[in-house]
């Protein structure tokens, strides 16, 4: 499944990618599921950023690694993908895309594509997914005003 959510701000792309630090990173944290941070090295290639989710009655891990990062004249990205997933989750890549946006300041894109056991599963969990995604868009907007 693939998910694409586009947030404008009003900060130049270079600043809005220079701010994705872990003081952010803490504060896109959603309400649910419970979240502690393990581990967060950065946003640069071989990075690691690592969560305990808890689900009140049970808890997991969620360990990424930053696969790819790189900047141009119009935009920069980084890509983290999963390594130890949380059930139901197979499949883990999530695209942080800061473009220039020629209407002044820029666009933040969480291009996100994921996998369960069974497509079925995928579109099930589909909404809850879109929801902790679209949970950025006031936080990114009030963040980089």
């Amino acid at each position: 499944m693939k998910i694409a959510i586009h947030t404008p701000v009003n900060q130049d792309y270079l600043s809005v990618f220079r701010k994705f630090d872990q003081k952010l990173f803490l504060q896109l944290a959603p309400p649910f599921p419970g979240f502690k941070l393990l581990r967060f090295d950065g946003s640069q290639p071989g990075d690691r950023v690592a969560v305990q989710l808890n689900f009140w009655l049970f808890r997991q891990t969620w360990t990424s690694v930053i696969t790819e990062s790189k900047t141009t004249a119009q935009q920069a990205y980084f890509i983290d993908q999963g390594q130890q997933l949380p059930w139901p989750l197979k499949f883990w890549r999530h695209q942080h895309l800061i473009k220039s946006n020629p209407a002044g300041g820029a666009i933040i894109s969480d291009l996100i594509q994921y996998r369960t056991a069974f497509r079925l599963f995928d579109l099930l969990i589909y909404p809850f997914m879109l929801a902790q995604f679209s949970y950025r868009k006031p936080i990114y907007r009030r963040y980089f005003r």
